[in-house]
């Protein structure tokens, strides 16, 4: 297992999809910088202003577009290498190929979040005043990651059966439904909405971007526990659901 996880390493240097995901951020804060421009000063300068900018956009664009096209890519890339059949050819199981893949993408989108996390702070540094939110950032940092998890192996079924444009048009479904999903009591049954749910109560943000007023209910912090447990659950169990419809297709 740990040298299909080196193989698999190697695979994504000098590649489209690590650079996305390595320059995802700086984009994120470019657009957080030209929003940030057309605000009142009271509002474009603070600390709560930067994480509504880009905590909140993060999970309602890249997570669910981002794994899309991510997975896109890398099955693509396997694709035109063979589609596993150079790997195949030795004696490794096809699950441990899968799960393999998995837990390099699984760990690409933890750098991915520490270089938003770095360049959130770089941003506040230089925009906004007051006390640095340290605990907000990077506790919320790291809730984005897991429950963005699951969608890796969703997305990466999704792709090599059915091709990277139906990935990209699930990812995107994904956008739209989870933010609907998130500002109701249905937030639990979509992967794609538990980014965006979790950031209300963290951050004070509604997932159409505004503020929530204290007493709102998507302030409620109950939901964070429940929406990291069912991440880590769902994580497990669609990667091990997917890699047994993995090893099926390579048997047929």
């Amino acid at each position: 297992m740990n040298s299909l996880i080196k193989v698999e390493h190697l695979k994504y240097k000098r590649t489209i999809a690590k650079k996305l995901l390595l320059t995802a951020p700086l984009f994120f804060i470019l657009v957080a910088l030209l929003q940030s421009c057309f605000m009142p000063p009271e509002y474009a300068h603070s600390w709560s202003m930067v994480l509504a900018l880009i905590y909140n956009w993060w999970p309602v664009l890249f997570i669910p577009l981002g794994s899309a096209l991510l997975a896109g890519l890398v099955t693509n890339q396997e694709k035109r290498a063979g589609d596993y059949r150079a790997v195949l050819l030795h004696p490794i199981s096809p699950v441990h190929v899968w799960l393999g893949k998995i837990v390099v993408l699984v760990y690409h989108m933890l750098l991915t979040t520490f270089v938003l996390m770095g360049t959130t702070l770089a941003f506040g540094f230089i925009t906004a005043t007051g006390p640095v939110p340290w605990r907000k950032i990077f506790f919320g940092g790291l809730i984005l990651w897991i429950t963005a998890l699951p969608q890796i192996p969703i997305q990466l079924w999704a792709a090599h059966a059915f091709g990277m444009f139906a990935g990209i048009a699930l990812g995107a479904a994904g956008l739209f439904g989870g933010v609907l999903a998130a500002q109701t009591p249905y937030w639990i049954y979509s992967p794609w909405s538990w980014p965006t749910r979790l950031m209300c109560p963290l951050i004070g943000v509604h997932p159409n971007g505004t503020f929530l007023p204290p007493a709102d209910p998507l302030r409620s912090p109950t939901v964070i526990p429940v929406g990291v447990g069912l991440a880590i659950v769902s994580l497990v169990v669609v990667s091990l659901l997917t890699a047994v419809w993995f090893r099926g297709l390579e048997v047929r």
